[in-house]
């Protein structure tokens, strides 16, 4: 089982990464595009770093906007699991 993160962890982890919220146990952002097929090349991204990981977020997918929310289900809270996760994300979707 992983450690769930505590509140301070969590914080400071935010304070430091734009447009990531917490949302009671989870982690959430939403990332918007020019085209519903650029949310879909996003989207499949997202699940190659995910399957890396072995750890999957919620996806919601609205056209040009694609939102994610990722949390521990098993931990019931938020671990390292979720913070490699979303910076993997952002790693992947940053420009050079």
């Amino acid at each position: 089982m992983t450690d769930i993160l505590n509140d301070e962890s969590i914080d400071g982890w935010l304070k430091g990464r734009k447009g990531w919220n917490r949302s009671g146990n989870a982690l959430t952002k939403d990332f918007e595009f020019s085209s519903f097929r650029d949310s879909i090349v996003f989207v499949n991204r997202v699940a190659a770093l995910a399957d890396d990981l072995d750890h999957h977020p919620d996806i919601d997918i609205r056209y040009t906007t694609v939102s994610l929310t990722l949390t521990t289900h098993s931990a019931n809270g938020l671990t390292e699991k979720d913070v490699k996760l979303a910076e993997g994300v952002d790693f992947a979707t940053s420009a050079p």
